[in-house]
């Protein structure tokens, strides 16, 4: 196991006072008695609530990275392997759906629906203070997406990555944050499939994990 505590290069050590946490995927279709349920997602919403406060409260940006699909809207297709599913009518995340929208657990107060119009135009959508939804096309949160430069733009040199499923959209994310130069830090116990094999592999991409607690506590130590 590669704990971030282990990490001493200088390039890859997380820098918690420059963060921003990065969702995958919680959507409600995603959840336990949703279309397409992934399995261990529903357990891990206590973990990933006790980041987004944590983030919430050291004030550094949060993304909740979503899916949309529709097999009538080119700019909606997903990857190439759920085509046929979704051209054959499954109902999964599509949009202005119950399903389709961030899990209630994660979200500020009063925070609006899905904008499918504004997010499919790439643009992040408001949901409160620091906090926004973005469209990811692919299941790289950094391809044909504004992600890099809007991490950049607000300072960020470290990425917090939590979510859904983690052999599939967090992995490509996590994957594609390494590409653009990120410090990454994986959430182990607030991704849903993240099991010890899989988080060793990182360990080549000089990319640690840690507990949700953990993070909160360097969080709180970093903050201005």
């Amino acid at each position: 196991m590669f704990s971030w505590t282990d990490v001493t290069d200088s390039y890859t050590v997380p820098q918690f006072d420059h963060s921003a946490l990065v969702l995958i995927d919680v959507q409600r279709d995603f959840l336990d008695g949703g279309a397409l349920p992934v399995a261990g997602t529903s357990e891990r919403l206590p973990r990933m609530r006790m980041l987004v406060e944590a983030f919430r409260a050291a004030g550094h940006p949060i993304v909740h990275v979503v899916r949309l699909y529709d097999g009538d809207d080119v700019a909606l297709l997903p990857d190439l392997p759920r085509r046929a599913t979704i051209a054959a009518g499954a109902p999964i995340v599509r949009p202005g759906s119950a399903g389709s929208q961030i899990a209630t657990e994660l979200l500020p107060a009063g925070s609006p629906d899905l904008d499918t119009d504004l997010l499919r135009s790439g643009h992040l959508q408001p949901l409160g203070d620091g906090e926004f939804a973005m469209f990811k096309p692919r299941w790289d949160a950094f391809t044909r997406t504004h992600l890099d430069g809007f991490l950049r733009s607000a300072g960020v040199s470290t990425v917090v990555i939590a979510g859904c499923n983690f052999p599939n959209c967090p992995r490509a994310s996590i994957y594609g944050a390494s590409n653009h130069d990120f410090r990454t830090l994986v959430a182990a116990d607030a991704i849903s499939g993240a099991t010890a094999e899989r988080l060793a592999e990182l360990r080549t991409l000089g990319v640690p994990h840690a507990e949700s607690a953990e993070i909160v506590a360097a969080l709180r130590g970093a903050a201005p």
